[in-house]
């Protein structure tokens, strides 16, 4: 099929609208991305001819239900690379695939004194899990500092490296910045002392080309919906041999064997770890949503939106007195801003008036907001099927908040 805008952009419904009278310029994207019809069409299959249960039953919906879900399974893999459909593990989300590390993986690990390394530019669910196994455990987190252009200062993370650093655990594309970090690099110092990696790749997933076997990361996050999968969906890759070492953290169906009063046997893997009635027909949408991308040729999705994103830096940068938060050399999609004049939240609702949706507000990175010295940013996020005209509407909606406020 190859990269063609006119033909991309009507694939997504939701783009075809308008908003206080005005098309809809959508820039919001590293929330959560629009969904194209396909993905929307295989969700609402599923509800209306193959709704059941999977795994559990031998009747005809429940069988058509499970090879749908364990379809996209193997889509996932392929789509990251893994060496298995082991090493996938369906979750709700970045957060749940985070929190089920720091649980069932980080819990067993961690002695007190032990050290967790992160980053001072992490999304707060790659905080705060970490933070609560501090408390209980007694261990002790590290942060890499970053510059003021939002680059991670690389020699502090070798200094802070060190025999007690148990896990590593760091973001690879801000969502408030697009900074892309070195993850290869990191990866291997920290696999040079024997520490092992988990990746937040909860925005890496849309804008760059995965391969968790290049990587060698230990494991690897994202949620479906930053990849115009659904919401409520989310991915946990793991080495076998890690995932194999570890216990489930919670219980019930499917992620057992055999249950008496006496013992309980968990699964086998990735089942030990989904207990209880899964997102069938999300986890569905999420292989829909990989089989539109493999329509596609991701190497020019990735071209394009760099130049969008070179393009939205000049014109951004050409408003008196704005300030661009994030300006890393290497970097994706992400143009956050502050102005002098203007608070970020009014600068979202004028906008909007305008029929133009950015983010505003800490971005679940408040750190990040502290080091800069802002309470919040607004933030124009791109996606493949965004435009340099949206960008003008953007400058446009902008240059009349600042006209409204002087």
């Amino acid at each position: 099929m190859g990269f063609d805008i006119t033909s991309i952009r009507n694939d997504f419904p939701n783009l075809q609208q308008t908003v206080h009278g005005e098309p809809l310029v959508y820039l919001d994207n590293a929330a959560t991305t629009f969904k194209p019809q396909s993905v929307i069409d295989a969700i609402t299959n599923h509800y209306s001819h193959e709704t059941s249960n999977v795994h559990r039953g031998v009747h005809h919906l429940s069988e058509v239900a499970t090879a749908a879900y364990e379809g996209a399974r193997e889509k996932v893999r392929a789509f990251l690379n893994a060496n298995s459909t082991k090493e996938i593990i369906l979750t709700s989300g970045t957060t749940d695939s985070i929190n089920l590390m720091a649980q069932s993986y980080g819990r067993a690990l961690l002695d007190e004194g032990d050290e967790i390394l992160i980053t001072e530019m992490e999304h707060h669910s790659n905080i705060v899990p970490w933070q609560m196994l501090c408390q209980e455990k007694g261990c002790v987190l590290k942060v890499v500092p970053m510059n003021d252009d939002g680059e991670l200062i690389i020699e502090e993370f070798h200094k802070l490296l060190n025999a007690k650093t148990k896990l590593v655990s760091v973001v690879y594309i801000s969502n408030s910045l697009g900074t892309i970090n070195p993850i290869k690099d990191i990866i291997k110092a920290a696999h040079a002392q024997g520490t092992s990696v988990i990746v937040d790749g909860a925005q890496a997933v849309s804008h760059t080309e995965i391969d968790v076997q290049d990587l060698d990361c230990d494991f690897f996050a994202f949620s479906a919906h930053k990849l115009y999968g659904p919401t409520g969906v989310g991915v946990l890759y793991g080495k076998e041999a890690l995932l194999d070492t570890m216990a489930p953290y919670r219980g019930g169906g499917d992620m057992i064997a055999s249950v008496t009063f006496e013992k309980t046997t968990y699964n086998v893997l990735p089942y030990k770890f989904e207990a209880g009635t899964p997102n069938v027909a999300g986890v569905i949408g999420l292989g829909a949503a990989i089989d539109y991308l493999n329509t596609l040729d991701f190497t020019d999705i990735l071209q394009y939106k760099q130049k969008l994103l070179a393009y939205g830096t000049d014109q951004l940068s050409s408003i008196k007195d704005l300030r661009l938060i994030g300006t890393a050399k290497q970097k994706t999609s992400i143009l956050s801003f502050v102005h002098p004049l203007i608070h970020a939240h009014d600068m979202g609702t004028l906008v909007d008036e305008q029929g133009i949706a950015i983010r505003t507000g800490h971005h679940c990175t408040q750190p990040v907001m502290k080091h800069f010295g802002v309470p919040a940013t607004s933030r124009a996020s791109l996606a493949m099927y965004n435009t340099t005209e949206e960008i003008d509407a953007l400058v446009k909606a902008i240059l009349h908040a600042v006209e409204v406020f002087q």
